[in-house]
């Protein structure tokens, strides 16, 4: 059986392509990047020393993706990282290429509420339509629905206060949101990727612990020593924070001093989600996947001090 993760050079995917390795011989794997020129000497032979078929896989390029996909019979599809009908139509690239290359299983990344009524966060069109090109491929997947990513209150969230005067800035209100630290992503990718899923089903991927941000502000504020005012505000102002951070509307805006790699439609859109009480939902399927309990807020506080102890104001700085 062969195994292959594209984007494996990413940091969601790279916990896929290493929990993998402690999974199967390296020989058993393919790992794929959008642009091998960006990808560090050093990982790249580290891969290969262990015996992993190192490859590049454009998400534009169809006939480059179908040779890379070619021998590889299970595939973890990382979404795309730009949103809207460009990111649509990378997708459907990437099941046209897996269907040429005769791939037998797909493990797609998506989003929570991707199949739920009343969701209307900036990403979700992408993610539905991707969905539906999945079922009417014929090829067999699974669908992991990711809630927000607990990782981004630890660390873009507190550089966005610290580059704000210590206001954390949001529409989310006291809404709650359970979101999912990327190592139980990635663990649950494998897991699917290893075939411990049931054929053609979606796995909703949260925490059990429902935190409003206000709660994650006091948290890291006591963790920390910084004085952080929470400050709820209206989509307008949100929106001006924003851009006075230089955060640009739509990814195809211009990111050269922006601090995050995320457009601030994305992120009002998942704040208001919060707001509206849609971001709390409590699932138990990164157990059942895993057979251990998802991490938690508190469980990540050491690990990401560091943003806060050095005072970390850009996401490539970020480790």
């Amino acid at each position: 059986m062969k195994y292959l993760v594209t984007g494996a050079d990413g940091k969601l995917a790279g916990r896929v392509a290493n929990n993998m390795l402690e999974a199967v011989a390296g020989t058993d794997l393919i790992f794929t990047c959008p642009n091998l020129a960006r990808v560090p000497m050093e990982k790249k032979t580290a891969w290969e020393e262990k015996g992993v078929t190192v490859k590049e896989a454009n998400y534009d390029n169809v006939e480059q993706m179908t040779k890379a996909f070619e021998g590889a019979d299970r595939l973890f599809f990382i979404s795309s990282i730009i949103n809207g009908p460009k990111r649509v139509e990378q997708h459907r690239k990437v099941i046209e290429a897996c269907k040429k290359a005769g791939v037998k299983h797909i493990t797609y990344t998506s989003f929570f509420g991707a199949d739920r009524e009343g969701y209307n966060q900036y990403v979700l069109p992408d993610h539905r339509a991707t969905e539906k090109m999945l079922k009417e491929s014929g090829i067999e997947h699974n669908i992991m629905r990711n809630n927000l990513y607990m990782e981004n209150y630890l660390t873009t969230s507190v550089m966005l206060a610290m580059l704000s005067g210590n206001v954390w800035g949001t529409t989310a209100g006291e809404g709650k949101v359970t979101s999912i630290a990327k190592d139980d992503s990635a663990r649950c990718g494998a897991a699917l990727l290893l075939g411990k899923g049931e054929p053609n089903r979606a796995y909703d991927l949260t925490s059990t612990i429902p935190l409003s941000q206000r709660e994650i502000c006091n948290m890291i504020a006591e963790k920390s020593g910084i004085p952080f005012e929470y400050k709820p505000m209206t989509e307008e102002e949100f929106r001006a924070y924003l851009e006075e951070l230089h955060i640009p509307r739509t990814t195809d805006g211009d990111f050269s001093q922006a601090p995050v790699p995320f457009c601030s439609n994305d992120m009002i859109t998942n704040e208001a989600g919060i707001s509206e009480g849609q971001m709390g939902v409590v699932t138990h399927d990164v157990e059942l996947l895993t057979g251990r309990k998802p991490l938690e807020v508190y469980d990540l506080l050491d690990q990401y001090s560091y943003v806060w102890k050095n005072k970390v104001r850009h996401w490539k700085d970020l480790v």
